[in-house]
């Protein structure tokens, strides 16, 4: 057993066969005790995909399979010493992988785990190291040793044993336990499967074996993303987008975000745990905590062990009486009403945990109508969400339905989603139930990732994570629900912890670097927004170009950059202006000390205006000149740009004030919470112009 254990063949099959490339069959072994009805059931769900004109799949008798690798057939085989058996039997399994391969069909394999003779207590192991290599599921029949016994009993075409109830109920225990343990270690989806109760009849359980092996021949990654994307187009398609009014959109996590409650681990405790997992009071801590861990395998695991703990209806209790005792923070409950109010703002949850707890619960806060559920814990479902497809959702949201995407997480697994988001928010917790590893993740994803997020603690007595300089602290003041729901196209963009901003604002906080220099470091500055974000922000436009080698080829500039004006904030925002103008060479350079600077000849025929300034502390300013280009041109769009903004002016009232003027996007090199107002020797205007000693 400890050689099978180990042994993880490096390399597939042996021989070199001509195969669609990149294709990889799901095959599936049935598994069970001499007697539990694999060969019936293999039977069943052979003529079941003929009834069903299916030719995704191959069906294959390992037996059968083994004894045409061998002259004489089973008997020959039987005399066999037992390394030369394992020799066939690893032969067998290659020849339906290749031949599935080739057919590019899923195979569904009845074959013996073990052998166990009753009178000497001898254990055989069959099961080989290239069956746990080429598996990708293991279904084990576990059927009542009674029935066993009879059906060895009345079976006329094999020559079986008599043997005990009380022994078939230990093999059948001692098999189970082995393949699990074979199937975690390996890297194979396991599952046990049985009748329900003695009113399943055998109709009703082959029509539930048939729904599982025909998901799980055919599943895989791709599959799976796709099915995600089919239902996040449902969810859309169900008044998600408002009728095309739809201009941001929530995006939240469940466990632990929209609750403080896990729903899974309650789940867990209201059930008992199947199998080797016995001990184990939520049996997907111990699978997620592997190697894989929450992994595509891993989620695909987890559904398993849900179908295998309860039928449908006892886990639809189950949901019922999990959601029964699941709490919504009351500050989502407020937000979400609001949104279900409003045209322009769309709410989805999506979920890597149960999707039926979270609609039932999202049903008693009368909130089912208006916000949706992505979510899984059944086959029927047809998808796990893992944090790639979080992230993909959120992706898609944004590129299909030209929204904008505020995320709402609190765990590494959403790491990627509100990496994606527009504007992320990080949920946090009391500090004895929230993700332990989550402030190491979210210190390296703001670090090496330039993830710009604030938190909320819920409850507010919550200790926040890392620090509020990394970490803006957000309170879900109506002022901030109104910042997030306001009817406007505003967005913050900045740098973040890159490498390219902590050498940028090297210079420009180097107290001894003044004059020239200081302003060669604010135009490199404005250079690099240009190029990284304000492009982004209004979009490009492609044009033909005189290529090097002869004749053209297309290049690309600013969107609508003739009608562009560029409005440094003098005197701080010079410099800056002038690297973003030498991006966009063909926009209109337009100096204002004031608003009154600004006339209707400046912006009237343009469709973009930059302002630009070196440091934004309360906003202030920049909100006259706002408001003031806003009544010289209602609609043209506004970005702001800036070294270094400080925290408040993007949350709060400032950034609701911001967000009443619409289309606007404000982009910085960085965000900072230190709320110093600089002056004399400090004042960024007077380092720039080297006039720091005058008073």
């Amino acid at each position: 057993m400890a050689d099978i254990m180990n042994d993880r063949a490096e390399s597939s099959s042996d021989g070199f066969i001509c195969a669609p490339e990149g294709f990889k069959p799901n095959i599936i072994g049935l598994y069970g005790v001499p007697g539990a009805g694999k060969s019936h059931y293999l039977s069943k769900l052979r003529v079941h995909a003929e009834s069903e004109l299916s030719s995704s799949f191959q069906f294959f008798e390992g037996s059968s399979v083994i004894s045409s690798l061998i002259p004489g057939g089973l008997p020959a085989f039987k005399e066999l010493p037992e390394d030369q058996k394992s020799k066939l039997r690893e032969e067998a399994i290659r020849s339906i992988k290749d031949e599935c391969t080739v057919e590019k069909t899923a195979g569904i394999v009845a074959g013996h785990a073990t052998f166990w003779d009753e009178k000497d207590d001898t254990e055989v192991i069959a099961i080989t190291p290239k069956d746990l290599e080429i598996y990708s599921h293991i279904l084990y029949l576990r059927t009542d040793p009674e029935v066993v016994q009879q059906q060895r009993i009345n079976d006329c075409e094999r020559d079986r044993e008599i043997v005990s109830i009380d022994h078939l109920e230990r093999w059948q225990m001692m098999e189970e336990s082995v393949l699990r343990t074979l199937c975690r270690v390996h890297g194979i989806n396991f599952c046990v499967i049985s009748a329900r109760s003695y009113t399943d009849s055998e109709d009703m359980f082959l029509a539930r074996l048939w729904r599982l092996v025909s998901d799980l021949g055919l599943h895989n990654e791709h599959v799976n993303r796709n099915n995600a994307m089919t239902r996040l187009g449902q969810v859309m398609n169900s008044g998600a987008t408002r009728n095309g009014r739809l201009k941001t959109m929530l995006v939240m996590d469940a466990d632990k975000t929209l609750a403080p409650q896990d729903a899974g681990d309650m789940f867990w405790g209201k059930v008992s745990t199947p199998g080797a997992l016995i001990g184990t009071k939520n049996p997907l801590k111990e699978l997620f905590g592997s190697s894989d861990g929450y992994s595509y395998h891993s989620f695909r695991q987890a559904t398993l062990l849900y179908e295998e703990s309860v039928g449908d209806g006892a886990f639809d209790a189950i949901c019922d009486e999990v959601a029964s005792e699941v709490t919504m923070h009351p500050e989502f409950v407020s937000l979400l009403h609001q949104v279900a109010e409003i045209d322009h703002v769309g709410a989805v949850v999506v979920t890597s945990g149960l999707r039926r707890v979270w609609e039932k619960v999202l049903e008693r806060e009368g909130l089912s109508e208006s916000v949706k559920v992505i979510g899984g814990g059944r086959i029927s479902d047809g998808f796990v969400v893992t944090a790639e497809v979080k992230a993909d959702l959120v992706a898609h949201i944004q590129s299909a339905y030209g929204v904008e995407v505020c995320a709402f997480g609190d765990s590494p697994l959403d790491l990627p989603m509100l990496l994606q988001a527009d504007r992320a928010i990080v949920v946090v917790g009391d500090e004895y139930s929230r993700s332990a590893s989550m402030d190491a993740a979210l210190g390296d994803a703001i670090k090496t990732q330039g993830l710009v997020a604030s938190q909320l603690m819920l409850p507010d007595t919550a200790t926040p994570r890392l620090d509020s300089v990394k970490l803006p602290i957000l309170r879900l003041s109506q002022a901030d629900i109104d910042a997030i729901l306001c009817d406007s196209n505003f967005r913050f963009i900045h740098a973040g912890h890159t490498s390219a901003s902590a050498l940028l604002m090297t210079q420009t906080r180097n107290a001894t670097v003044a004059g020239p220099a200081l302003k060669e470091a604010h135009r490199r500055i404005g250079w690099y927004l240009a190029v990284q974000f304000i492009g982004k922000a209004i979009g490009l436009e492609s044009y033909e170009i005189p290529h090097v080698q002869g004749g053209h080829t297309e290049g690309h500039r600013l969107k609508g950059e003739k009608r562009t004006t560029i409005v440094p904030l003098m005197r701080g925002g010079g410099p800056m202006a002038e690297g973003i103008n030498e991006v966009f060479p063909l926009a209109m350079l337009v100096h204002a000390i004031k608003p009154d600077d600004l006339k209707l000849h400046h912006v009237e025929e343009q469709g973009s205006i930059i302002l630009v300034d070196s440091v934004i502390n309360s906003g202030k300013s920049m909100i006259e000149f706002i408001k003031h280009v806003r009544k010289l041109h209602a609609t043209i769009r506004i970005v702001v740009a800036a070294n270094v903004v400080q925290d408040k002016v993007i949350s709060g009232e400032t950034a609701a004030n911001l967000a009443r003027y619409g289309n606007i996007t404000l982009v910085a090199l960085r965000l900072s919470k230190n709320q110093f107002t600089g002056s004399g020797d400090t004042d960024t205007g007077n380092r720039l112009f080297n006039t720091t000693h005058l008073r």
